[in-house]
């Protein structure tokens, strides 16, 4: 469901939560790639001009992509955005050290949305339900230290529906999103088909592949207006830059719903480097 734009950007509503969300979400791995002072000018800028979706993990760049955010968002920022990061825990123990580890770095006592991060095994699903940490995550939304569960993998379709499949309500799914995705081993034809029926918040990734989608001549801009046209609830977007968050800013402020016809055009030029996954390498071949 659409919302109301802030400051000229798109919102979108987050699944069942009851929360709207900007199209757009800043990552948080490229953000502890660049110097502290660079990744907090990002942040505030990107929160200053509308932004109002911060996506980090406990794992990015030894933790810096945290601190970084967790300093960006002092004086006021923290309540400014629905603020998420991710979890490596398959235990209980683990997922609560690292919670801990992520509260503390990112100087708030609540984080809206945890999600278990890069499901990429086959014995994960299993794992997170019978070592504890699905009974540690909801030990921490009762004690709100969290409001939101999620998870989210790049692998393959069919861990996600391996994790939709445990007894669990989940909030959010993050995957990739993409021109790519579309013609291999598809996320997005075989899983958020099922997240939509069920009321699951869609946060999507890698509209460029991890830059390898530019490899076929496809404009940064065409893809990612690709990737807002497909029903995802927001895009998370590798800004490195004050350029690059310009760019993305200006996509999101002019996006409007790419017709099919331009749609299918832009998956027929990519069909020939898409259909083996190659380009995809984040993906299990």
């Amino acid at each position: 469901m659409v919302g109301k734009c802030s400051n000229g950007i798109p919102t979108r509503l987050l699944g069942s939560t009851g929360e709207y969300v900007t199209a757009i979400c800043v990552g948080g791995y490229h953000i502890g790639r660049v110097s502290y002072a660079l990744g907090m000018r990002i942040i505030r800028r990107a929160i200053d001009e509308g932004i109002t979706c911060l996506d980090n993990a406990w794992c990015y760049n030894d933790g810096d992509s945290e601190r970084i955010m967790g300093r960006a968002l002092v004086g006021g920022y923290r309540d400014r955005v629905l603020l998420m990061t991710k979890n490596h825990g398959r235990d209980g123990e683990t997922f609560r050290r690292q919670l801990e580890e992520s509260l503390r770095r990112l100087r708030t006592d609540h984080i809206d949305l945890v999600q278990f991060h890069a499901i990429s095994r086959s014995d994960e699903p299993g794992r997170i339900w019978s070592e504890g940490a699905i009974d540690a995550a909801l030990e921490a939304r009762g004690q709100g230290k969290l409001r939101f569960v999620g998870f989210t993998g790049h692998t393959s379709p069919k861990l996600h529906a391996e994790m939709l499949a445990l007894d669990m309500k989940w909030d959010t799914v993050q995957m990739p999103v993409n021109l790519l995705d579309a013609q291999y081993d598809s996320f997005a034809k075989n899983v958020l088909p099922i997240l939509k029926e069920r009321g699951i918040g869609v946060i999507g990734m890698k509209s460029l592949a991890s830059g390898r989608l530019l490899r076929t001549g496809t404009s940064a801009s065409a893809a990612t207006l690709y990737a807002l046209s497909q029903p995802v609830d927001s895009l998370v977007c590798g800004i490195d830059s004050l350029a690059v968050l310009e760019q993305d800013l200006a996509i999101a402020r002019s996006w409007k719903p790419m017709s099919a016809s331009d749609q299918l055009n832009l998956l027929r030029t990519v069909a020939k480097d898409a259909a083996d996954g190659h380009l995809e390498h984040y993906k299990r071949h």
